[in-house]
């Protein structure tokens, strides 16, 4: 539902916004405040979401501690808002598992899977339906001359569905599971929404997904904004997906104005990191395939690296272990920059879930998404797309690197830079969008299909300008990004001036 300002979206700004403010106004009590916001957020007596308005303010207030970065309580938990709430105003704070939580009274308990007969039905003669499906599930009623479906003997293979003439039988399957790749969405023991969290990768599209704003993520708004409260050297790696998700008319030079005045140090595209990962993996493709891998796979999405050792061990080894551009990014910045802290600003959930690696911790300090971060721009009233040019707001970034963001970019990039150095060696790629696709891809690769192939995996559909965190239509953002990237001074990942400190970057 990325570009449509739904009910959903409102609340999730006005929380990340009111988090944000309760960050930058110290002299409020951080236990007092956090009560008293759910009757801010849903003032009155009447609920404008649901028809509950104490249902409405209870997940208001679960949504405010995710926020916060706390944990996600249920229904029977009567403990204050305020409860732990001292864990939240320590800058050092790391995600801590579960980073994407189901509040379950807010899950509507929506039906895993069902095959239904709408009020489209005109109880033909022909009535198909009845004759195709396999089970005898399908009777026609003669009450009202309309097909009925047993759902007990149903097997939801939606033959009667192909057949009908009018559309009038639909396939509802639950939106958080049918989004989900990973088959981690199942039933509790009253029908609401449970994540199996051995299966999940922390790509978000169940969150984006869900049409009750039921699910939501942990953020770092609080204590990034308190980091650099307390004077610490904070610096934004902003993710290549960030075009036109703070507007239309914000340059890259705006957004890096409006930074410095929320007291940013300083703001790096992380293309400059995707131009130094696609550098690494075109070394490590030509020194590794075939003679040591059958195939190699792309790195830089975490989920999508993540799937693929859960489910394809054996594979393991083909996943490439180049630094991811977040990672390579921050440990630039921080070699040229003594103490600095780094906030990652991203389309991207799973990159919550990528910081908190032991390996990572030590380079990247917080992460946030563009949603979030847009909520700390209203919470100070910054309007980005007024701000004056920073004239240095460009970092020498190619092309290629800056098309990381769409589907297919990784992939090419590592080619181009292959066929820069070696240009008689022909590279193959093959390329997935959203995990079922992923899975699909890798189960291929295990077959010997693709063996010296490159393969690129996106865990979300259209690259990562389609993350869980994310605030434009995907396609609008594609464009974007390619414009944008278009205008870059270099065109291969291997011609930038980074790139000769890769060596030192990777030791």
């Amino acid at each position: 539902m990325r570009g449509v300002e739904t009910r959903i979206q409102e609340i999730r700004h006005r929380i990340f916004r009111e988090v944000a403010r309760m960050a930058y106004h110290t002299e409020w009590p951080v236990d007092k405040r956090i009560e008293e916001l759910p009757y801010k957020i849903i003032p009155g007596e009447v609920g404008n979401f649901r028809n509950d308005v104490f249902l409405e303010r209870a997940i208001v207030g679960e949504r405010l501690r995710l926020a916060m970065g706390l944990p996600c309580r249920g229904a029977a938990e009567h403990a204050p808002l305020s409860d732990n709430i001292e864990a939240a105003d320590k800058a050092e704070t790391y995600y801590t598992p579960p980073l994407i939580n189901v509040i379950k009274f807010a899950c509507n308990a929506c039906h895993e899977k069902r095959v239904y007969v709408t009020d489209g039905c005109q109880g033909c003669l022909a009535h198909p339906c009845v004759e195709v499906c396999p089970k005898n599930a399908v009777t026609l009623d003669r009450t009202n001359g309309r097909s009925y479906i047993d759902q007990d003997k149903c097997i939801k293979c939606g033959k009667c569905k192909d057949v009908c003439g009018y559309n009038a039988i639909i396939v509802q399957e639950r939106p958080c599971a049918a989004a989900c790749g990973m088959d981690a969405i199942r039933s509790d023991a009253n029908g609401k929404a449970d994540i199996d969290y051995e299966k999940c990768v922390s790509c978000g599209q169940c969150l984006v997904n869900c049409p009750f704003g039921a699910i939501a993520d942990k953020s770092q708004i609080f204590q990034v904004i308190r980091a650099i409260q307390s004077g610490e050297r904070v610096y934004a790696a902003v993710a290549p997906a960030f075009v036109g998700q703070f507007g239309p008319t914000v340059t890259p030079g705006k957004l890096r104005a409006a930074m410095k005045q929320l007291g940013f140090a300083d703001v790096f595209e992380v293309a400059i990191g995707a131009d130094l990962c696609a550098t690494q993996e075109a070394i490590d493709f030509i020194e590794e395939v075939p003679e040591k891998i059958p195939f190699m796979a792309t790195s830089c999405c975490p989920a999508w690296s993540m799937m693929a050792k859960k489910l394809f061990p054996e594979q393991a080894n083909c996943i490439s272990m180049a630094l991811t551009p977040m990672t390579l990014t921050a440990r630039l910045i921080k070699s040229k920059h003594e103490n600095a802290k780094i906030v990652f600003i991203g389309p991207c959930a799973a990159k919550k879930l990528e910081a908190m690696r032991k390996t990572v911790r030590s380079e990247v300090d917080f992460v946030l998404t563009f949603e979030e971060m847009a909520g700390i721009f209203d919470a100070k009233h910054v309007d980005i797309e007024t701000m004056e040019e920073d004239p240095a707001g460009v970092n020498d970034a190619s092309t290629d690197g800056r098309n990381f963001a769409v589907a297919g970019g990784v992939a090419q990039s590592v080619v181009n830079v292959i066929k820069k150095r070696f240009p008689d060696r022909e590279i193959k790629i093959a390329n997935a969008e959203g995990l079922k696709d992923c899975r699909k891809l890798l189960t291929l690769a295990k077959a010997g299909k693709y063996n010296g192939y490159l393969l690129e995996g996106m865990a979300c559909p259209g690259g990562c300008v389609a993350g869980a965190g994310t605030m434009q239509p995907i396609k609008k953002s594609q464009a974007a990004v390619k414009q944008y990237a278009s205008k870059a001074q270099h065109a291969t990942s291997s011609e930038t001036e980074h790139v000769k400190e890769l060596d030192k970057l990777v030791d």
